[in-house]
């Protein structure tokens, strides 16, 4: 990087921390500290509501991800907008009206303490290991480009994070998201115009589109019911639809985020704004690892785009073997690009059968590439056992230091450090809030001042980041990160969102059947997910149901 990307780089970074602390000068009380005083309008939320969800593995994998498997990763975020739908319809008012820090509150006046704590703590698990992984994403910026040592780079990542969240509490997440998601629009769609001008000249973006379907990146939906499938319309619409649900209904990440608006009708419009506003993000984010991908078919890629590592693998022993598989990839790449050319007179020509032969060559290469790139990995793996050998997270990273110019690449590695600041912020905060209210204001201390809370909520805040920074130590080994935080999610969101279905809907079943309930329901998840009976994204709806169904039957049978 040069000069004028790191001077780009650090004063977008230090006028969103400045600024979140000033804006938010005054927190004097528990309310204002976790909750802004219930004082923001509806942008503000909704705006928080995304950059929440938006962290540093959305815009560091997201476009790998479609570079590597297309566009078909859109169709988990389809269920979106009817979950927004049903939370501004249900939730929001139920937790305004009760006036409460955390949505756990609600379980024990409707259950008990029991139930209330499990819930609890099953959030504080899975929000404590996905706030590790959005720590470790942009730290591996730091370490591929500067050749830091990754584990001092998760220090300085989430350590940096802790100054204005413990400073500024609520107030200043928000208003660092409103800057985040400004800086993050206009960086993204910048990036995704010049890969465009990048491509060869008579070579647009009809034409990059047309190369991407032929080469099978443009899966935008799939209509097939498979449940062994990760990503088709229907797992979309309804496993997505019950994570999301439970993501924004139950996780305090994002139930501080609109809790803070200042009226029941703010909250929920901030939370229709993101629902509107989601997919198409998401599309355009994939999109951009598209035009990455045909960017390539038209000039040379990396054998491997983890730069750092193949580095070192030419000073091995195994280099010898790297460069074979170098000159097998060039060849390989020749190939690519002569179907490619081939694509674009048989397209002018409107010739649908050399498209098709062209595609079927395109689809070939790139299987026999992908072989080449697994070769090069088990290489990586052999010369050094810790290496990320997952080349999804720096696709996008390696494109933007090669070929855009000097200061837009210091922005967009803003935008995944400024992405990254505000989801964690926002999980630093709801670990501290849960923490204190659902835990040691009701288990540990429950009569103290509202600054001795406040003060715990700040200790709370430090103690989450430790262990968050501690998990990011472990990350590489996880593979696309932006599967990975999904699939954690997965594995606790669809049993919490259970809990809250039988509290809300079912009110003839009580504490002590949804509280086993909830146990059983949550062990069979993480059996089904480690014998792999099926995708992820469907653990959400078998988790839920599952609960409902186990307490319902608890209760007409063992706890009557």
């Amino acid at each position: 990087m040069s000069i004028l990307d790191w001077s780009v780089l650090t004063l977008t970074l230090l006028g969103i921390i400045v600024y979140g602390i000033v804006r938010s000068r005054g927190s004097r009380s528990m309310d204002d500290y976790l909750l802004a005083g219930h004082s923001l309008p509806w942008y503000h939320v909704g705006l928080s509501v995304m950059a929440t969800q938006a962290s540093a593995i959305t815009f560091l994998s997201a476009p790998g991800q479609g570079f590597a498997d297309g566009m078909r990763f859109v169709q988990f975020y389809f269920g979106l907008p009817l979950a927004m739908v049903v939370l501004a319809v249900t939730f929001v008012p139920i937790f305004h009206k009760l006036k409460i820090f955390t949505a756990y509150e609600f379980l024990e006046e409707r259950f008990d303490i029991r139930v209330r704590t499990l819930t609890a703590g099953l959030f504080l698990l899975q929000r404590g290991l996905s706030t590790g992984l959005s720590i470790y994403a942009p730290a591996i910026i730091l370490s591929t480009i500067l050749g830091w040592n990754i584990y001092w780079t998760n220090l300085l990542m989430g350590g940096m994070v802790l100054l204005y969240t413990v400073t500024g509490g609520t107030k200043a997440i928000s208003y660092t998201h409103l800057q985040q998601m400004a800086i993050v629009t206009f960086a993204m769609g910048l990036a995704g115009y010049l890969t465009v001008k990048l491509l060869p000249e008579g070579v647009g973006f009809v034409d990059a589109l047309h190369v991407a379907g032929k080469a099978g990146r443009m899966n935008l939906i799939d209509l097939k019911f498979d449940p062994s499938s990760r990503y088709n319309l229907w797992s979309g619409l309804i496993g997505g639809f019950f994570l999301q649900l439970s993501y924004f209904g139950t996780d305090q990440s994002q139930v501080g985020r609109y809790l803070t608006g200042e009226t029941i009708g703010q909250s929920r419009l901030g939370l229709l704004m993101n629902g509107l506003l989601k997919v198409p993000m998401q599309f355009l984010i994939l999109l951009v690892g598209v035009l990455v991908f045909v960017f390539y078919q038209f000039n040379p890629s990396p054998t491997f785009f983890n730069k750092r590592e193949t580095e070192l693998l030419k000073k091995s022993r195994y280099a010898g073997a790297y460069q074979l598989a170098e000159i097998k990839h060039q060849n390989l790449a020749t190939q690519r690009q002569k179907a490619v050319l081939d694509m674009q007179v048989a397209l002018k020509a409107d010739d649908e059968a050399g498209q098709d032969a062209a595609g079927s060559i395109l689809r070939e290469t790139d299987e026999a590439l992908n072989v080449v790139k697994a070769d090069v990995a088990d290489l990586i793996k052999k010369n050094n056992p810790a290496a990320d050998t997952n080349d999804v997270n720096y696709v996008f990273l390696r494109f933007v230091l090669d070929y855009l110019p000097h200061g837009l690449i210091g922005l967009l590695i803003a935008v995944i450090f400024s992405a990254s600041m505000g989801s964690i912020a926002s999980a630093y905060n709801s670990l501290a809030s849960t923490t204190v209210v659902d835990i040691y204001k009701r288990l540990v201390k429950k009569e103290g001042t509202d600054l001795h809370y406040l003060q715990a909520s700040r200790w709370s805040t430090i103690g989450w980041g430790i262990f968050c920074i501690v998990v990011a130590m472990f990350a590489n080994q996880l593979g696309s990160m932006i599967e990975a935080v999904n699939i954690l999610g997965s594995l606790f969101y669809g049993v919490i969102l259970g809990v809250f279905v039988v509290a809300f809907y079912v009110k003839s079943i009580g504490g002590r059947a949804t509280f086993m309930a909830t146990i059983l329901a949550e062990l069979l998840v993480i059996v089904s997910w480690y014998l792999d009976l099926t995708a992820f994204l469907w653990l959400n709806a078998i988790g839920c149901l599952l609960v409902v169904a186990i307490a319902w039957v608890l209760q007409k049978t063992v706890y009557r």
